[in-house]
């Protein structure tokens, strides 16, 4: 098999290693071995036109148009002329289905299905990350920087993954490109021979096996992996909340970037309500005269583990001018909109913005950003609610019973990804269930029986002193208590809905809050609530309230016709102050000399939502100042090392004859290294003055620079050769002469090759491995040997 070839089935294998990283975000998994047939043809076809041989640029036109053709045949046929040449119309099928798979990304959380356009998405990118590679490693020979479109493909997944395996896909990825460019050194060491001045580095050699430079690279490669999969676990990290300042919330870091994920809320959220002294949050002002059943919505939490429910990881997107319906929402569905104006307190440092659901249009300063499978805001660059002033418009949803009674079945992937329990979920769960709803005739009176059940029938009490609790016993233990808050309720209402076949999923934010005499409407800390949403097709995510004593019951679940079992019961909010507080607050009160002293009283860790901390100490950005230093250091280490070598070698004076000896050599040394770099592989073989005139011949130097080298190479023959050899003067001068006249005469890209990746960097390896050699030798000398009695039999 030819070198190339070679590398070309590792580039092959090293785009499959980094796509795999992929395999997490969709199910099932199949689409890889369409990926890896399609990519393993592309990759046939560049090593073919590469045998003709064709010109470089024909080689990678060549391997375009068959990629081109693949995927029409794969996804386009249909619309291709012979189901192979695309035309108008297989390109604007094209479109249809990368803008499906765009929205079915936004709509479903990981595991997203394999919907044709998702396919396309993923197969069409490792295609072209796949050609990419291949052109950079094989075609042009220069694998180092075909790196970065595997980087890529590996960091679009590790985006978007939930993390929880990204180390094995990071070392699956890095294995492939350390496999890439360890054949690529082979390959070049096989061309090159035994470079000049080097010798045959032990029985390896001699029998074919791998040369010490290749061996020691895959010791170092290992070492560099297990570096980068340690290092970061000691580095701090800098994470942000939703309902916690200290990184028990929902919400990760600023915002910024392509994807949002969130953790627990649970522990802030009953923080918030056991708070000492209730602080307003937000004031606001809407055009409904009755205020009862506006819920300031701040975040959903859809994936549930079986030890507690959380939001999957999203897009994020710009925020639109105007944001769509929410999904599901017939147009039968009777709506009116809903102006709100929403002041948030100076000190409520929210990356979520609270919004009545679902918004139509939000009008705010500053930098945010859209997720819209939740259709909420996210603060990017450390945007936050701190002081803002905002206007939202959003739809008051009014079902009807018989509309949601006659709800169709939703989608199937809808369906499976928001019915989705974990295998560790009691069973009493699914039993009490079906319990409860046993004589429903649809969904819905399901999900009304489910409501009745915790806030009227069922004997549950409300009770905010109640642990949040942990493990998949949670759920069971509330049931059979009966105690708990919202939390509790939500959380135990949506995964029974879940086991009953009920798209369902849980909000997180504020219930309505207390108006105030001057007609605006106050939030608390005490409003902080979590309540259920189930999905119903032709009405879409349908709020209900389990949480007896908290909120409203929503009208569609009352009952609509005298004499009905469901009574309809008033659900006021905690906070029934019409008129604002007579005193400030201990914190707002607090003198300078207290501050200074930090003697004024605070509120709980999480007391409140999302409020911001006063950001990383000092060490953090230490640690995040010397990790960007040693990013750079790390690729400009050849040239610091090359910068270092000259000037050790060319300034180095030998007086004695020995140093004379020493310090000739060094500048020859140094002349043939920077040849080297600049493209002229020394030749072994060739005497010191052969190998001057080549270099003279391949550099086009001018007749000073000529002379220059062959000065040197006359005083390397004289110390090889001459019985007492003369101190020659000036040979260091000779080599700059010589290192500037390589410069004028070659072109941009061998400049920079020669400065930032210069080949002589080789001779590092080479040195760490004969020094390793040696030590293992030394190691084995210093063993003591173990020697049998006289005498006795083996």
């Amino acid at each position: 098999m030819s070198g190339r070839t070679r590398l070309a089935l590792c580039a092959w294998a090293a785009t499959l290693m980094a796509a795999m990283a992929l395999l997490p975000l969709v199910d099932p998994a199949t689409w890889l071995l369409q990926a890896a047939f399609l990519l393993a043809i592309q990759t046939g076809v560049g090593a073919a036109t590469r045998r003709v041989p064709l010109a470089r640029p024909l080689t990678v036109a060549a391997q375009a148009l068959v990629t081109l053709m693949l995927l029409t045949l794969a996804f386009v046929r249909e619309q291709a002329l012979v189901g192979l040449i695309p035309g108008p119309e297989a390109f604007q099928q094209f479109g249809v289905l990368l803008q499906q798979g765009s929205d079915d990304i936004n709509r479903y959380s990981i595991p997203a299905p394999l919907n044709p356009g998702i396919r396309l998405m993923l197969v069409g990118g490792v295609l072209i990350i796949g050609l990419a590679v291949d052109v950079l490693a094989v075609t042009f020979r220069s694998a180092a920087p075909a790196g970065l479109p595997l980087l890529a493909l590996y960091s679009v997944a590790a985006g978007l993954s939930d993390g929880g395996t990204d180390w094995l896909w990071f070392v699956v990825a890095a294995a492939g490109y350390l496999m890439l460019l360890l054949a690529e050194g082979r390959d070049r060491l096989s061309q090159w021979g035994r470079v000049f001045g080097g010798a045959p580095r032990g029985p390896a050699a001699e029998t074919g096996g791998a040369v010490a430079p290749i061996r020691t690279g895959r010791r170092i490669g290992v070492v560099a992996l297990g570096l980068a999969l340690v290092v970061p676990l000691a580095l701090p990290s800098m994470n942000g909340g939703l309902l916690d300042g200290t990184g028990a919330g929902v919400g990760s870091g600023s915002g910024g970037g392509g994807t949002i994920s969130a953790v627990n809320p649970l522990v802030s959220l009953r923080d918030n309500l056991n708070v000492d002294e209730d602080r307003q949050v937000m004031s606001l002002r809407t055009n409904p005269e009755d205020a009862s059943d506006l819920y300031l919505r701040i975040v959903s939490l859809d994936d549930f583990d079986g030890t507690t429910w959380k939001p999957s990881r999203r897009n994020i997107v710009a925020v639109p001018d105007q944001l769509p319906l929410p999904t599901g929402l017939g147009a039968d569905v009777r709506r009116s909109a809903v102006q709100t104006r929403i002041t948030a307190a100076d000190w409520y440092a929210q990356n979520w913005l609270p919004m009545p659901y679902p918004p139509s249009d939000v009008n705010i300063d500053g930098s945010w950003r859209y997720e819209p499978v939740g259709m909420t805001l996210v603060g990017d660059h450390g945007q936050n609610t701190r002081g803002q002033t905002y206007e939202v418009t959003s739809l008051d949803i009014q079902p009807t019973a018989e509309q949601l009674a006659s709800a169709p079945e939703p989608d199937a992937a809808l369906k499976r990804e928001y019915t989705r329990l974990p295998d560790s979920l009691p069973t009493v769960v699914s039993e009490t269930a079906r319990q409860v709803t046993e004589g429903s005739a649809n969904h819905y009176q399901q999900a009304v029986k489910l409501q009745e059940y915790f806030s009227l029938t069922g004997g549950f009490q409300y009770d905010t002193q109640v642990q949040v609790g942990s493990g998949s016993a949670a759920i069971a233990r509330f049931l059979k208590d009966k105690q708990g808050f919202c939390v509790h309720f939500s959380f135990a209402m949506a995964a029974m809905a879940r086991s009953l076949g009920i798209p369902a999923r849980v909000a997180v934010g504020f219930a309505p809050g207390s108006p105030q005499a001057d007609g605006s409407v106050s939030v608390s800390l005490r409003d902080a609530h979590a309540w259920p949403e189930l999905y119903f097709e032709g009405v879409g995510w349908t709020r209900f309230e389990p949480t007896p004593t908290r909120g409203t019951t929503p009208e569609y679940t009352q009952p609509e016709t005298p004499g009905s079992s469901l009574p309809v019961v008033p659900q006021p909010s905690t906070s029934t102050s019409t008129a604002p507080s007579a005193s400030a607050s201990a914190s707002e009160t607090c003198t300078p000399e207290q501050k200074k002293l930090q003697a004024c009283p605070s509120e709980s860790a999480a007391a409140a939502l999302g409020g911001g901390d006063d950001g990383p100490n000092w060490y953090v950005f230490l640690a995040w100042i010397l990790g960007g230093l040693a990013a750079v250091a790390i690729p400009l280490a050849p040239m610091l090392w090359r910068l270092r070598i000259r000037a050790v070698r060319l300034g180095a004076h030998g007086r004695s004859e020995a140093g004379t000896a020493l310090h000739t050599l060094s500048v020859w040394q140094e002349l043939t290294d920077t040849a080297w770099d600049f493209g002229f592989v020394p030749e072994e073989s060739q005497t010191p003055r052969k190998a001057a005139a080549r270099i003279v011949r391949l550099g086009h130097l001018d007749p000073v620079a000529a002379t220059s080298v062959h000065r040197v190479a006359d005083a390397v023959e004289q110390v090889l050769y001459a019985p007492h050899p003369r101190p020659t003067a000036g040979l260091a001068d000779d080599v700059r002469q010589v290192i500037g006249a390589l410069r004028s005469t070659a072109d941009r890209r061998t400049k920079l090759r020669a400065l930032f990746a210069p080949r002589s960097a080789i001779r590092v390896v080479w040195a760490t491995s004969a020094w390793w050699t040696g030590f293992k030798a030394r190691a084995a000398a210093a063993r003591p040997t173990l020697r049998k009695p006289s005498g006795q039999q083996s």
